[in-house]
């Protein structure tokens, strides 16, 4: 009998502020995916605790999640709930001055890899610290890395995992509509239409099996456009939630692809890193000077 390929899921869901409705959520998420044969599955940033939530007209100050310990007993429950299969989910995770927005990677054996999200958009400097680094991490479904949300819109921070050696890419994320001109249906707006091209380019780039999960519903002014999906190498989408709330499962051994992928041409072999160098340096410190 032919072995069935192993299989990826990434999930499109509302995560609030109740930390153990989160964990239920995920729980049974979890046990959907596995009936699919998922051995990954991705949650959305700030899937324990939920997202920041912006103020709306009249009100004053934000709402920030939960900040919870990496080594708490909500790390701890998720650990629990992935027994056999690797689980990705993000949360506020707390610290001596300012909380950061991370995100961690478990199977039952534990904690696998951790990531604090280095890019922050301007709504999130106030609350947030930045992290400060980008690294792969060994899992039962082979080398892996996490990006958070606005992460994955800077091309280096996909390519320092794939340097790193990933060949699976998990990108989670709580990506709203447009703040300014929202559409009026969620897949013709501008946000959506970057959110898209962006998972299809950095899996393009970088030939690795690209894992979008993202958050649906609402939270104060914020609209989350969902959206989850799961792309190869090559920049086909092999499933996708669409805006609504759901599991995008694809079957696709991740080793296998990005081998596949890059017999023909090897992007990385390609690539000219000393071209890449001084100008690119100069201009980054002439616009610094300039900040």
């Amino acid at each position: 009998m032919q072995r069935a390929e192993p299989a990826i899921a990434a999930v499109a869901a509302h995560f609030g502020r109740d930390v153990d409705a989160g964990l239920d959520t995920i729980e049974r998420t979890v046990v959907e995916a596995r009936a699919h044969g998922a051995r990954l599955v991705v949650f959305p940033e700030c899937a324990l605790g939920g997202y920041l939530r912006e103020p709306m007209p009249g009100e004053h100050g934000p709402e920030r999640p939960p900040a919870l310990d990496r080594e708490g007993p909500e790390i701890a429950r998720l650990i629990r709930i992935a027994g056999d299969t690797v689980i990705c989910a993000g949360y506020t995770e707390a610290a001596a001055e300012r909380p950061f927005s991370s995100a961690v990677c478990v199977s039952g054996d534990g904690v696998l890899g951790h990531h604090r999200k280095v890019h922050l958009p301007p709504g999130e400097r106030f609350a947030y610290a930045a992290g400060e680094r980008f690294e792969a991490f060994d899992t039962p479904v082979g080398r892996m890395g996490m990006l958070i949300c606005y992460d994955k819109l800077f091309p280096e921070a996909a390519r320092a995992l794939t340097l790193d050696g990933a060949q699976t890419i998990a990108s989670l994320a709580a990506w709203p509509v447009c703040r300014q001109r929202p559409a009026r249906q969620v897949a013709r707006d501008r946000q959506t239409r970057h959110f898209n091209l962006t998972d299809a380019a950095r899996a393009i780039e970088n030939q690795v099996v690209w894992v979008s999960a993202n958050q649906t519903g609402t939270l104060g002014p914020l609209r989350f456009l969902g959206h989850a999906k799961v792309v190869d190498p090559n920049g086909v989408v092999l499933a996708s939630t669409g805006s609504r709330p759901g599991l995008a499962v694809a079957q696709v051994d991740a080793a296998v692809a990005v081998r596949e992928s890059r017999l023909g041409i090897d992007h990385l072999a390609d690539r000219r890193p000393g071209a890449y160098g001084g100008p690119a340096r100069m201009a980054a410190a002439n616009a610094l000077e300039h900040l």
